[in-house]
């Protein structure tokens, strides 16, 4: 038997408490560590990684006095020694660089806080920027998982918050991702985060994490979408006894309008698995950007997909893919495939009733 239930019909109401409670890592990398973390003998990069957070951790458990202006009469040689206000890891996508990152917050005892970048901008829309420096200057640590540089109102926002943060002595982690066309030369990303940060870029220890995409490993495409006809049978088989979101794609879409992406989260609560039938390719820029954070909210939760219609890596237009917003688009398709997979892979587990 399976609960159906839909995200189209759901509102949540989320009040500033819960959100400042929901920086933590998410279920995905609730109980990781260093020590479940599998470098890539062939990359170097990764191995160098853990051991220069490892000694960032034991830097950012005492939070030092005078923040960044301690730092301005001269540049710290490492981020081992906790001397650097922050770490940036830099890299392509799903090279492990989130599993690390909640690893660090793992293994600084709090105050802390980690969350997306877009999840911070929520929370200072929430509280105020004033605020929420009030909020979060009395941690040790904050960590901002997929630093957005392509947004330079919300970049400048960011800036701003990180180095008030740094001023009161709070150390940051930050990690983003390479475009593409500039996997392996760790530029990219590394160059825009000094410039838009100012100030701030030069207490950073940047962090160059080179490796293959992991959710694309073997099987470059999604699955195949299921026919509308095969839909409620697989849901049945594959889904026993759990709660599934079923959704017609095109009213789901028009329905994330009307929720704030802050309420992503609490949108998909209860929910075991989602179902969305007739998916097309979206081609409104800001429709796109809106599901980009469903589906980083999908993976967080660990949620698998059932699809019919266009497939997943047709998902946002070819010129979304190679504009602007590229990276956001890769990562979405990215997580979205690996949450296709996983249903693909639940089917093959569950024999047929």
């Amino acid at each position: 038997m399976v609960q159906v239930e839909q995200l189209s019909t759901r509102r949540p109401a989320v009040s500033v408490d819960e959100l400042l409670a929901g920086f933590v890592p998410s279920p995905r990398f609730g109980e990781v560590s260093f020590d479940s973390y599998r470098p890539d003998p062939a990359q170097p990069s990764q191995s160098q990684a853990v051991t220069m957070l490892r000694e960032f951790a034991q830097g950012a458990a005492k939070k030092p006095a005078g923040g960044l202006r301690k730092f301005f009469g001269g540049k710290a040689k490492n981020a081992g020694g906790g001397g650097r206000a922050g770490i940036y890891l830099d890299g392509g996508f799903g090279v492990g660089k989130t599993h690390l990152l909640s690893s660090l917050w793992h293994e600084v005892e709090g105050p802390k806080a980690i969350g997306t970048f877009v999840e911070y901008t929520n929370l200072v829309g929430a509280l105020s920027f004033r605020k929420t420096v009030e909020a979060l200057s009395a941690y040790k640590l904050v960590c901002i998982d997929e630093f957005e540089l392509d947004d330079p109102g919300d970049t400048v926002l960011m800036s701003r918050l990180m180095r008030e943060l740094a001023d009161a002595g709070v150390k940051l982690a930050a990690t983003s991702n390479t475009l593409p066309g500039s996997l392996g030369d760790g530029r990219f990303a590394a160059v825009d985060f000094q410039r838009e940060i100012q100030v701030l870029a030069d207490q950073f220890e940047i962090l160059h994490i080179d490796g293959e995409d992991f959710r694309h490993r073997g099987l470059p495409t999604p699955p195949e979408p299921i026919a509308n006809s095969d839909l409620d049978a697989r849901m049945r088989q594959d889904f026993a006894g759990r709660t599934v979101a079923v959704d017609d794609f095109s009213v789901l879409v028009d329905h994330l309008a009307g929720v704030h992406p802050s309420r992503y989260r609490q949108l998909l609560n209860g929910v075991d698995a989602v179902v969305w039938r007739n998916v097309h390719t979206i081609t409104e820029q800001s429709v796109a950007l809106r599901f980009v954070v469903l589906a980083d909210r999908l993976y967080d939760k660990d949620v698998p997909i059932l699809a019919s219609g266009a497939p997943l890596d047709q998902l946002f237009t070819p010129e979304m893919m190679t504009g602007g917003y590229q990276k956001k688009y890769f990562r979405a398709v990215s997580r979205l495939t690996a949450l296709a997979r996983e249903a693909q892979e639940a089917s093959v587990r569950t024999p047929a009733v």
